[in-house]
């Protein structure tokens, strides 16, 4: 999937990021905070914040420590709530997985140019509710 569009509501707490299938027609919104919206804002239209922001400071980490980000996953939905992983290739050569809030691992797949998946189970839920 990739990130389709945002909807910044300067008035609201609530934002939502809206991911769609790259060769396909179904969609995921997710709502995010008003800080997790500026920054994924920030990463697709390259302007860089004045301080480093977590996805940054967590792409920094990765590069320091020789980790690649392979991929994010949105991997379930409970209560309402959606829940990621990150996908990292250690050094060694070595896979493991991190769990991450979908904002976070959206902003980090996005700055570094790394695929975003959604679980099937959680498009289905989606599409039946």
């Amino acid at each position: 999937m990739e990130i389709r569009s945002l909807h910044v509501n300067d008035t609201a707490d609530r934002q939502y990021v809206t991911l769609a299938e790259v060769k396909g027609e179904r969609t995921l919104t997710i709502v995010i905070s008003w800080h997790d919206i500026q920054a994924i804002d920030r990463v697709l239209k390259r302007t860089p914040p004045p301080r480093p922001m977590t996805h940054e400071l967590l792409a920094g980490l990765l590069q320091a420590t020789g980790a690649t980000l392979e991929r994010v996953d949105i991997t379930e939905i409970k209560n309402g709530t959606y829940f990621a992983q990150v996908r990292l290739t250690r050094m060694d050569g070595s896979a493991c997985a991190l769990d991450a809030r979908p904002s976070d691992a959206l902003a980090l797949a996005a700055a570094l140019g790394k695929p975003v998946f959604v679980a099937e189970p959680v498009l289905e839920a989606v599409e039946g509710a």
